[in-house]
């Protein structure tokens, strides 16, 4: 059957012929080779396609491409505190005061108009709709008292964005102010390459910062100097996507900053890199993985390398193993085996069905077509369920993982966890208030946050790492 990929303005991305009994697989991919880096998804008329349903089933000829340009999902940097922003722009803190629980000395500048509201391990910065940032946090660290100019930040910033330890503002006119320790704080050494142009329209890339965890990428400055639509990294390396679908590293080559080993199967097709915290994974146009970084980690796949050569759609981490979901709906692990890189022990109910993977630091949660949860991994950590698995054999929508725990939202607009007892895995002193009307669930490092239907939230796990909000309930 012939079938138009068309963008949501109408212009026509790929045009082909395929066999009704082909999969929707098969548009991803094409879809994916059109613009490399980029994640979507697939419409006809008001259904969202999923990647087993067969061509035969569309109901008509045209099918629209959404993109979406945000990375694949990864555990927050966040550490220790919370903040949310508020219906009329006004932004509520809590958790470690150090680390940003505490706004208390700019919250007169935070009571409205904040649009955006970033972190990294010990400080926050907010965008406001005049275009102004606000940062509060772990002066160290780029939060309140930093030695970044105030007047750079006064007006015309349209994102922040953070790693670990410092901030970067991007502005309107494409130049870029940096702030924080030394670690990406301090991008002297290239002030020239961020006063304009960024996001550069010819797709070069500039670094800074650390140089043994890639803030130096002179080494291979050629293969950056255009065409980059995607970089991804992990706590020290850099990978960056091509237009052509070829991939470039950089970075602590023990975690994958060097990728020769493998060049040969990053030199075309690579539509989608993920990372953990010593290695990356990327999905290739046909449906393959190629695997580099710590061995032990992800790095090195050959043990389940004839389960990953076709058919994945999706590859999950977290700190040390992966997770690929297959077109038919069965999942494939390697890595840490203590820490979810060996699924055996659930491996009959990890063949077919799963829809979803979700990671904590150490362990994965699966679900299920018919909304169930598995699980795997570090048992303290999330990957035995055991305790709670009559409340995960169906009716989970949505799974949220915390370094130590997780948790489920359900149909019924009801949360169920498990995990580490301490930062979130046991809720029994707000179990009362998680029985009905959840609609979704944020983590940071030891605790959970619940958002209910009335606007009210509810928090549990490390009281002194956001678990208690009695301060600003």
């Amino acid at each position: 059957m012939e079938i138009s990929l068309v963008d949501i303005g109408g212009n026509e991305i790929v045009r082909g012929k395929w066999p009704g009994s082909c999969q929707v697989l098969v548009l991803l991919q094409a879809a994916y080779k059109s613009k490399p880096g980029f994640q979507c998804k697939l419409m006809c008329g008001d259904v969202q396609l999923q990647p087993r349903m067969r061509l035969a089933d569309l109901d008509r000829g045209i099918v629209t491409l959404v993109w979406a340009r945000e990375d694949p999902p990864k555990r927050k940097v966040l550490r220790a505190a919370f903040a949310a922003i508020t219906a009329h722009g006004s932004v509520v803190t809590w958790g470690d005061p150090q680390c940003g629980g505490d706004s208390s000395s700019v919250s007169d500048q935070i009571q409205e108009g904040v649009v955006q509201v970033v972190s990294n391990e010990r400080a926050f910065a907010a965008v406001k709709a005049d275009g102004s940032v606000v940062t509060w946090g772990d002066p160290a660290y780029g939060g309140i008292g930093s030695s970044i100019s105030a007047e750079q930040l006064k007006e015309g910033v349209v994102q922040v964005v953070s790693n670990k330890f410092a901030f970067a503002a991007i502005k309107a006119a494409g130049s870029v102010v940096t702030w924080g320790p030394a670690r990406g704080g301090d991008s002297s050494v290239i002030s020239d390459k961020l006063e304009e142009g960024v996001v550069q329209a010819d797709g070069s890339v500039a670094t800074w910062g650390d140089a043994v965890f890639g803030g130096d990428s002179s080494a291979i400055s050629d293969g950056l100097r255009g065409g980059v639509c995607q970089v991804v990294s992990n706590e020290s390396a850099f990978a960056a996507i091509k237009a052509d679908g070829s991939v470039v590293t950089w970075g602590d080559p023990t975690r994958g900053g060097n990728s020769s080993s493998i060049s040969d199967k990053l030199h075309d097709s690579v539509v989608q890199v993920v990372s953990n915290s010593f290695a990356f994974a990327a999905i290739k146009a046909d449906g393959s993985v190629a695997t580099w970084g710590g061995p032990t980690r992800g790095g090195n796949s050959t043990s389940i390398s004839g389960k990953i050569q076709q058919g994945v759609v999706e590859v999950v981490s977290n700190d040390f193993a992966f997770a690929a979901i297959k077109v038919d709906g069965s999942v494939a692990t390697w890595g840490d085996a203590s820490w979810g890189g060996n699924s055996y022990s659930v491996s009959e109910k990890l063949r077919k069905d799963v829809v979803q993977v979700v990671a904590s630091a150490r362990a994965f949660a699966a679900i299920k077509a018919n909304g169930s949860v598995v699980t795997w991994g570090d048992p303290a950590r999330g990957g035995n369920s055991f305790s709670v698995s009559d409340m995960l054999q169906e009716g989970v929508v949505q799974v949220v993982g915390n370094d130590f725990a997780f948790a489920a939202i359900k149909a019924d607009g009801s949360a169920v966890t498990w995990g580490a007892r301490h930062c979130g895995g046991v809720c029994s002193a707000v179990s009362d208030q998680l029985q009905e009307g959840v609609v979704q669930v944020v983590s940071n490092e030891r605790a959970f946050a619940a958002l209910k239907a009335d606007g009210s939230v509810v928090t549990w796990g490390d009281p002194e790492r956001g678990g208690d909000s009695s301060c600003v309930s």
